[in-house]
């Protein structure tokens, strides 16, 4: 990836991964997939959120790839993986579903983390025969299944009509955001992260979000304004943890108690005071050791996968 794409050292700075492959999905796009750590370990998948890539989970993948098989994948449209004219809960889903059938083997056990729409991901395949199959447990960040307008409070007014509305114009919104300027970077801490992050935190997540080409930022906008997977929660079945920052402006506290009321198998629900909607980049032990410790209680003991393959392609070959 480009160093215009991500900060280029520090804890934010993407670790170089074991190898990489291009995951075909089901409608035919091409999702660019990265493996961390080494081969016998047990496995972890990591799915970002909007207008994000596999640079978000730095600091996750660093940490993990010591002694875990780190998967992580760039959401259809993102980071590397090339846009596509299909924009839907549907697609998403079938993306993971292919990520899980090409790198992990029959019956292997994983814990999947989802960040914000990558947890909505996660939802909407929860009842995918490759998510029954092979989640041994998932940890949901800074998420929710329904209203997100509605209920997101980047515009500091009563909610109603009005705040909906004008919530909906500015997430919507196809302009340009331009380069990663001390502007550009308030911006987005007001809107993202909690008040006391830390410069470094605010200018990777900046580059990050930056670097989303605008007519996905706009097209996938336009999915979450309408979405409605209060129907995927229930099908979460597998052991759940949730984390969220009690100062998220974009999927507020109040999602993540209601996953909690609805999930069929909640573990825990940890809420981060002060935090925003970047959990993983604001809080990057706490995220890193929910998922080491989720994959210590559910995933069987390790064995050495060997992907199925059937839809995988060699990163070199899909260039």
């Amino acid at each position: 990836m480009s160093r215009l794409t991500h900060v280029a050292d520090g804890p934010y700075a993407p670790p170089v991964p074991a190898h990489e492959l291009t995951v075909t999905a089901a409608d035919g796009a091409r999702i660019h997939v990265e493996v961390h750590g080494p081969e016998n370990a047990p496995a972890v998948v990591l799915a970002h959120g909007w207008c994000c890539s596999i640079a978000f989970w730095a600091a996750q993948i660093r940490e993990l790839a010591a002694d875990h098989r780190v998967i992580a994948y760039d959401q259809r449209g993102h980071g590397r993986s090339p846009a596509n004219p299909a924009y839907g809960t549907e697609p998403l889903a079938d993306d993971l579903e292919a990520v899980l059938e090409a790198t992990l083997a029959p019956g292997e056990q994983a814990v999947i983390a989802g960040h914000s729409m990558g947890g909505m991901t996660l939802m909407a395949a929860a009842a995918r025969p490759a998510v029954r199959e092979h989640a041994a447990a998932v940890l949901l960040c800074s998420t929710g299944s329904a209203r997100l307008v509605a209920s997101a409070t980047v515009v500091p007014m009563r909610a109603g009509r009005v705040r909906t509305w004008l919530t909906r114009r500015i997430l919507g919104s196809r302009a340009p955001l331009g380069p990663v300027t001390p502007v550009a970077r308030r911006i987005l801490k007001y809107g993202t992260m909690g008040p006391g992050s830390a410069p470094r935190m605010v200018d990777a997540c900046a580059r990050i979000v930056h670097a989303c080409p605008s007519r996905v930022r706009h097209g996938w906008s336009q999915v979450l304004d309408l979405l409605d997977l209060d129907h995927g929660v229930r099908e979460l079945r597998m052991p759940v943890e949730i984390v969220v920052g009690t100062a998220d402006r974009l999927t507020p506290p109040v999602h993540a108690r209601a996953l909690a009321a609805a999930l069929p198998h909640c573990v825990g629900l940890t809420e981060l005071p002060g935090l925003g909607h970047m959990t993983p980049v604001e809080a990057p032990d706490l995220v890193t050791g929910k998922i080491r410790a989720l994959a210590a209680t559910h995933i069987p003991s390790a064995r050495i996968p060997s992907a199925r393959g059937e839809r995988a392609v060699p990163a070199e070959e899909s260039a």
